[in-house]
């Protein structure tokens, strides 16, 4: 069943997120234990307005358990998307300068899907796809007719996935010093 993410849900939705941030090789893990990351991430999504705010995401679950998840926001929103996480850094006595994010991800005017992620368990169901076809419903949410996403050009599986959902290569950048293509789809 897929619903909106609930405040409640940080600690099954953080494990999800801390696949893709470590498969990104982000820079904060080089100061930060995995352990520590996961602890700030799950307190983070009780922020509905930090980039995986719960109010940002959808669910998908099985049996009480969250099998998957897909995350994004406006493009508009993305200089204010991690200005939450400071407050929580700050507890944890890390210093607010520390980001995980620090190359913009967004093309004007689109909804962009920042995670989607699939427990290792449940993989090969058909998860990903279901959560991408309830995607409309976000970026309508947000008065948004395009949806973009990036995908690392060393995932040739996940940009087949995306292809067969519609989306497209429209740029390449680079993300945390790796190569991405972004992916548009447009939504009627």
């Amino acid at each position: 069943m897929i619903r909106f993410a609930r405040k409640e849900d940080g600690a099954m939705i953080a494990p999800l997120i801390l696949v893709i941030l470590k498969d990104m090789e982000l820079p904060i893990f080089e100061r930060i234990s995995e352990e520590q990351v996961l602890s700030i991430l799950e307190e983070a999504i009780a922020d509905p307005t930090y980039r995986y705010g719960y109010k940002r995401g959808l669910v998908y679950e099985v049996d009480g358990k969250i099998a998957g998840i897909a995350f994004g926001y406006s493009a508009e929103e993305e200089p204010l998307i991690d200005e939450p996480l400071k407050n929580v850094l700050k507890q944890y006595g890390i210093h607010e300068d520390v980001q995980l994010f620090v190359d913009p991800e967004t093309m004007p005017n689109e909804w962009y899907l920042d995670t989607i992620s699939v427990g290792a368990d449940y993989r090969g169901l058909g998860i990903g796809s279901k959560l991408l076809e309830a995607l409309p419903e976000l970026a309508e949410r947000e008065g948004k007719h395009v949806i973009g996403l990036s995908v690392d050009e060393a995932n040739p599986n996940a940009k087949r996935l995306y292809e067969r959902h519609g989306f497209s290569v429209v740029e390449e950048r680079m993300i945390s010093g790796h190569l991405y293509e972004h992916m548009q789809k447009e939504i009627n």
